[in-house]
C-alpha cells in the first residue's frame, strides 16, 4: 500500500502543487498526461512513493495523509489510490 495517500477534498480541485514538489514523480495524472481531464482527483503511486512527505505540506487542500492517519470517513481513499494504478 501507499505510504501517502490523496483524499476526498482532492475531487474536483487537482492542485498539482504536490506533483512539482515530488521527487520520484509517483502522483498521478500530471497535467502532461491524458488521463488528467476526466480524472476526479490525483492519486499516489503505492509503489513508488517514498515516504519523503514533500507532498502533504504542499497540498493546498490538506487531502494528503500518510496511510495510517487517514481519516475514518476516508479510509477507503486507501484502496482506490492502489486501485487506480491497476
Amino acid at each position: 500500500m501507499a505510504v501517502y495517500v490523496i483524499c476526498e477534498p482532492c475531487i474536483g480541485t487537482k492542485d498539482t502543487a504536490c506533483v512539482e514538489v515530488c521527487p520520484v514523480d509517483c502522483i498521478h495524472p500530471r497535467k502532461d498526461e491524458p488521463e488528467f481531464e476526466t480524472a476526479e482527483q490525483l492519486f499516489i503511486h503505492p509503489d513508488e512513493c517514498i515516504d519523503c512527505g514533500a507532498c502533504q505540506p504542499a497540498c493546498p487542500v490538506e487531502a494528503i495523509y500518510r496511510d495510517e492517519d487517514v481519516p475514518e470517513q476516508w479510509q477507503d481513499y486507501i484502496q482506490k489510490n492502489a486501485d487506480y494504478f491497476k
